[in-house]
């Protein structure tokens, strides 16, 4: 009985807590779909994220007005490159990448707008308690992320695309298919026939999260 007792205050005290900011796990793969509100543009994704090594590799596949585009962009942080990888014709182009890596996730100045049950909570396995958080920006693009209560796996990220003070409409993810660790680590090193890429010179920013905005 002292045990049980034990037991249900530890529960009933995490239970109490409020929740934090936090990081993805910094080894980590999945998939997503994207779209954005005022258009015809659909993405699926496929990634590979490493914190720890500041890598990452995302696959791609874009369709506009009936038209498919595949890519496959491996982003490496600390050597402020990013390679564009066209496995079918054994080609590369090389491109510098602009800004520090930060871990995905919600920033500490995020907040809170609600922790909910995705599902029921009537029975065990039934559903999954998230967080939904809140990024404001002063210029618009706020961010509404949704992560796991446990673990910080994201759920979906909901995106406002401003522009002169103009809303465009918001870029939608939804995430599934997560996996904690990284079945396969050559995902995150160049192909053989990367390593005579010449850089290219262009005044576009490249960064992580340049990849996930439609640009028309």
């Amino acid at each position: 009985m002292r045990v049980f007792v034990a037991l249900a205050c530890l529960l009933a005290n995490c239970l109490a807590q409020k929740p934090q900011p936090c990081d993805w796990p910094p080894k980590m793969t999945g998939e997503s779909t994207g779209n954005f509100t005022n258009d015809v543009t659909g993405v699926r994704m496929r990634f590979v994220y490493d914190a720890v090594g500041q890598r990452i590799r995302v696959f791609q596949n874009v369709t506009q007005y009936n038209k498919t585009i595949n890519t496959d962009s491996l982003l490496l942080f600390k050597e402020k490159v990013m390679y564009n990888i066209n496995d079918q014709n054994r080609t590369c182009t090389k491109l510098p990448v602009q800004g520090d890596f930060h871990p995905m996730g919600v920033p500490k100045d995020a907040s809170l707008l609600g922790q909910v049950v995705l599902g029921s909570s009537s029975g065990p396995g039934e559903g999954l308690m998230v967080n939904t958080w809140l990024e404001n920006f002063p210029d618009g693009g706020d961010i509404i992320s949704t992560v796991t209560a446990v673990g910080c796996i994201p759920v979906s990220v909901v995106q406002e695309v401003k522009v002169d003070e103009q809303v465009l409409g918001w870029t939608v993810q939804s995430f599934f298919n997560n996996v904690i660790g990284i079945p396969d680590p050559s995902l995150l090193s160049p192909p053989s026939f990367c390593k005579d890429a010449k850089m290219m010179n262009t005044k576009e920013q490249v960064d992580f999260f340049s990849l996930f905005i439609h640009k028309k």
